[in-house]
């Protein structure tokens, strides 16, 4: 690859018989000799299908593009398939592309971090969970969640109080929570029961509610001038 200047690149990543089209956001001044930090983004559910890109369109991908100096990381962007959320074997996928930057690419393993929206919250909870010891910093935005059974009772979790459980597990993973106070897609409650039970864990998590907010909180947290700060200090 070419030293990169912010731009997106289509990418495939091949399961078994199955290809999967995902976007690769390589920063300004990109070098595959250097260490990046990778975000893996998960999208939420007007950007399900298979051509590869609409999940750059919304979230994550409208702020590299407005301020690149911003995000001096890669991003992954894979693509959850039309009536699949964010569950197996959509989150092998994502992992899979994420494994495929972090060898090609210069990625640093030690600070990769997930993030998502809507329906990408909900997957964002489910695969930090999955994979609790694989993220430097968690950022669910507008999500809620999506606690794997099989996960908790794997971590020693009780799968009869899933936030107490999921808090537990994930209390060493910085956090930091995003939500509109007037969401009507997805309450706020969603994310106020996990601050409350990551606060009760331990855990060194952060949570902004916006007033007046409805769903749409993704463009206000993207747009944080100290979330990528925050970001890129979270990891050794």
């Amino acid at each position: 690859m070419e030293r990169g200047s912010g731009t997106f690149q289509q990418r495939v990543v091949l399961l078994g018989d199955v290809s999967y089209r995902y976007q690769l956001w390589l920063p300004p001044g990109w070098s595959a000799a250097g260490r990046w930090p990778v975000a893996l983004f998960l999208h939420g559910a007007g950007e399900r299908g298979d051509d590869g890109v609409r999940p750059t369109g919304v979230g994550l991908g409208p702020a590299l593009r407005e301020h690149p100096e911003r995000w001096p990381l890669l991003a992954v962007f894979p693509q959850s398939r039309d009536a699949m959320g964010w569950r197996r074997p959509m989150l092998r996928q994502a992992l899979a592309a994420l494994d495929a930057v972090l060898l090609d690419c210069g990625g640093d393993a030690r600070r990769q971090y997930l993030t998502g929206i809507s329906m990408g919250g909900y997957g964002s909870w489910r695969l930090a969970l999955d994979e609790p010891d694989r993220f430097a910093a968690l950022v669910p935005i507008c999500g809620g969640l999506d606690a794997s059974p099989l996960a908790i009772a794997r971590a020693g979790g009780d799968p009869g109080d899933p936030p107490a459980a999921a808090a537990r597990i994930l209390a060493h993973v910085p956090t930091w929570i995003f939500h509109g106070a007037d969401d009507r897609v997805i309450p706020v409650t969603e994310s106020r029961v996990m601050v409350e039970a990551l606060r009760a864990a331990g855990a060194p998590v952060r949570y902004t509610e916006y007033p007046g907010v409805g769903h749409n909180a993704w463009d206000r947290a993207y747009a944080e001038p100290e979330l990528p700060e925050w970001l890129l200090a979270q990891g050794p």
